[in-house]
Parts: structure tokens; C-alpha cells; sequence
């Protein structure tokens, strides 16, 4: 044997004797190489990730969902309201015209102003079913508390008999649509009586 041959046979010898060792000396609890790499962890991983995101998702879908349907039901239910308001006051002018007819002159007119008067009246009621269809209701204020959410007060009515802030006089109807005041009812409350408790929002509306 050369020397060279000697000497790989040697160097060749070492290095297997070290790996043997190394193989010897590690712990039975060392960590498997390939137990990190395990697809059934990594598959487990995967999993949780994915279905916390499709809980994310589908909780923002609802809420989406939810969200849209409240849009849509307040569109269809206050889509009106702007042009109910602008009839209100057509309605106020029909009222005030037949305001300006006297009851006396009324009683003795001849057949032409009675056909007039009572066509002013079907249209005024005419016009106030059709926006209530259209979900505008008319508010009852009198005998109600006075609710600023609701009435907007014009004056003060001394009376000692009457509960403190009550409504006692209306002077222009007032309108809501839906849960929301299209037009406050304008009103006179009493002042000087007894103290009532606050106004309730379901006192205020019919």
C-alpha cells in the first residue's frame, strides 16, 4: 500500500468513525428533520388559515347584506319625502281657501259656491289619502305633551287647570313619514299648571 493510499484509507476511516459517533451520542428526543416538514401539519395549518378567512369574509357578506336591505327599505320608504313635503303645502293653501268661506256665507250660497266648496274639500281629502299611502301620517298633537321632536311651539296659553306644557291649540297640522318628522306640528302649549313628566315620542303621533 502507498503512502498515498495509506492516508485516504485513514482519512476515509476518521470520518466514518465520526458520523457513527455523532449518530451514538444524539438524544433520543432530538427533533425529527422531517417531523417539521409533515404535510399533515402543514395541511392542518392551511386549514385553520383558510377557514378563518371564510368566517371573515362570510361575517362581512352579512353585515353587507344587512346593511343593503336597511339602504333599500329606507329609499323605498323616504324616497317621497320631498315631494310629500312640497304637496303639504298645497294642502295648506286647499285648507286656507276654505278657511276664507264663512260658515254664514257658506249656509247661503247658491248651488255654483257650494259645488266649488265641496270640490275643494275632495281634493284636499283626495291628496292627504294618497300620501298616506305613501306612509305620511298626520300627527295629533292636542291634548298630547308638548315633544320638541315633534311640535314646534308658537306661544304660551296661561291656564292653572291645564297640566304644564300642554299642547292646547294647533295652529298648522304637523306630518311624519316613516319614523322621521316630514313637518313639526306648529302649536300653542299651556303655561301655569300643574307639572307633567317629559314627553314621550309615542305621546306625540297617532
Amino acid at each position: 500500500m502507498t503512502d498515498d493510499n495509506k492516508n485516504a484509507y485513514e482519512t476515509e476511516a476518521k470520518h466514518a468513525a465520526a458520523a457513527e459517533q455523532a449518530t451514538v451520542e444524539m438524544p433520543a428526543d432530538a427533533p425529527d428533520a422531517e417531523a417539521a416538514f409533515d404535510p399533515l401539519e402543514i395541511l392542518k395549518i392551511e386549514h385553520a388559515d383558510l377557514k378563518d378567512k371564510y368566517l371573515r369574509l362570510a361575517a362581512e357578506m352579512d353585515n353587507l347584506r344587512r346593511r343593503t336591505e336597511r339602504e333599500i327599505k329606507d329609499a323605498k320608504t323616504y324616497a317621497a319625502a320631498g315631494f310629500a313635503r312640497d304637496m303639504l303645502s298645497v294642502s295648506d293653501n286647499l285648507r286656507r281657501a276654505l278657511d276664507a268661506v264663512p260658515a254664514e256665507a257658506r249656509a247661503a250660497a247658491e248651488a255654483g259656491l257650494v259645488a266649488l266648496v265641496e270640490g275643494v274639500e275632495m281634493t284636499e281629502r283626495s291628496m292627504l289619502s294618497a300620501l298616506e299611502r305613501h306612509g305620511v301620517k298626520k300627527l295629533e298633537p292636542a291634548g298630547q305633551k308638548f315633544d320638541p321632536n315633534f311640535h314646534q311651539a308658537m306661544f304660551e296659553v296661561p291656564n292653572p287647570d291645564i297640566p304644564n306644557n300642554t299642547v292646547i291649540q294647533v295652529v298648522q297640522d304637523g306630518y311624519v313619514i316613516g319614523d322621521r318628522v316630514l313637518r313639526p306640528a306648529m302649536v300653542g302649549v299651556s303655561k301655569g299648571g300643574p307639572k307633567t313628566d317629559a314627553p314621550g315620542t309615542a305621546d306625540a303621533a297617532s
